[in-house]
């Protein structure tokens, strides 16, 4: 007769769970002493009985949108089990994301790699160096992807791919996501479900929460995606083709992708734009002039985006409201889209957009 077996046993590594609860506990406590972001209302006589917002991301402690998504991606990350308390972080980038997660990383006391195209901003790269990250700079921007897996592999770390794990690391159902937090502080305005939600996409993480939200929570509102002039999410989305490819760089920086990202999710999308980067660079020169500071060449697609629905709703005899982000701010860009010398370099006259996007805010009506 044989004996009993051996029941097999496993047991997790103590230290790790101890690390994890205890960094939960640094990123929730980082969280709390942050005040939600502001949501501007632009002041527009022209446009009598439509209300402009932009929600100000720029204010983050990171400076940007991407620092609610790399909170995310870090909680995700060790509440899976991914990141440890030795692990190497990795990300491929565009420059805004690897600052703010370059930011988490330090807060946790890891080493944090950036993987990002050489034609980044010099601004960009000098924060994420601030925040004691290490930046590879690659010259083919779409080979960022395949040198994050091989810097990750090399290192034993994670690469955290912020363009997979956008759209699932954030809960867009509520728990404070931005959606959320657009509803909640427009409720007491007087059109409180606006009638658009202008976004564009990098992840495409940030326009999957929005339209789930509005779906989720009802609303008429409707989702409209503005796309740099180089990007695949367009066709996309258009033609329905998720093998879309755009062989050239976007030269918006933090949208626009060469690929269909697996974050894109195009069926919670009401319209998307192909905003041509011109439009994009004008706007953002135009609303900065507004507001009195800089902002960056990603908010100024989203604004060409806006003031185009806007004029079309006035046309129309609509009345209502429309949000936008404001994504980062201009001083990342001193050396590029505000420098006159590289808009010449590039091939840009912004005057004609600017005068109607100028006229638009002083008139009502924008003719492109």
């Amino acid at each position: 007769m044989t004996g009993p077996h051996l029941l097999d046993e496993a047991v997790a590594r103590h230290d790790d769970a101890e690390w994890a609860r205890h960094a939960l506990e640094l990123i929730q406590n980082d969280q709390r002493r942050s005040a939600d972001t502001h949501l501007l209302r632009l002041d527009l006589p022209a446009l009598e009985g439509i209300d402009i917002y932009l929600k100000d991301e720029s204010t983050h402690p990171t400076g940007s949108l991407k620092h609610r998504l790399a909170r995310s991606l870090f909680l995700y990350g060790i509440c899976n089990g991914r990141i440890r308390h030795d692990t190497p972080i990795v990300e491929a980038s565009s420059g805004s994301t690897a600052i703010s997660e370059a930011y988490f990383a330090r807060l946790l006391g890891l080493p944090f790699h950036a993987v990002m195209s050489a034609a980044t901003s010099a601004e960009k790269i000098q924060e994420i160096e601030r925040q004691h990250g290490t930046c590879h700079l690659v010259a083919d921007g779409k080979g960022i992807y395949a040198a994050a897996e091989e810097l990750a592999a090399e290192l034993g770390g994670v690469y955290v791919d912020q363009f997979t794990y956008a759209e699932r690391a954030t809960d867009w159902r509520g728990n404070n996501n931005i959606a959320e937090s657009i509803f909640e502080q427009i409720s007491r305005e007087r059109y409180p479900v606006p009638t658009w939600i202008v976004m564009s996409a990098g992840t495409g993480g940030t326009s999957a929460t929005l339209g789930r939200y509005i779906r989720y929570k009802r609303f008429a509102t409707r989702l409209c995606v503005a796309d740099p002039e180089y990007s695949a999410f367009f066709e996309a989305f258009a033609k329905g083709n998720p093998k879309a490819t755009c062989d050239r760089a976007s030269r918006i920086e933090g949208i626009g992708r060469p690929r269909v990202e697996p974050s894109f999710v195009p069926n919670v999308i009401d319209r998307m734009m192909r905003v041509p980067d011109v439009a994009s660079l004008a706007a953002m020169r135009v609303l900065s002039r507004q507001l009195g500071r800089k902002v960056g060449g990603s908010t100024g697609t989203n604004f060409f985006a806006l003031c185009l629905l806007a004029s079309r709703m006035r046309a129309d005899g609509l009345k209502g409201s429309l949000v936008s982000l404001i994504c980062d701010s201009g001083e990342r860009y001193g050396h590029t889209y505000y420098n006159d010398d590289w808009i010449a370099a590039q091939g840009f006259d912004l005057a004609a957009n600017e005068q109607a996007l100028q006229t638009f805010l002083e008139a009502g009506t924008l003719l492109i």
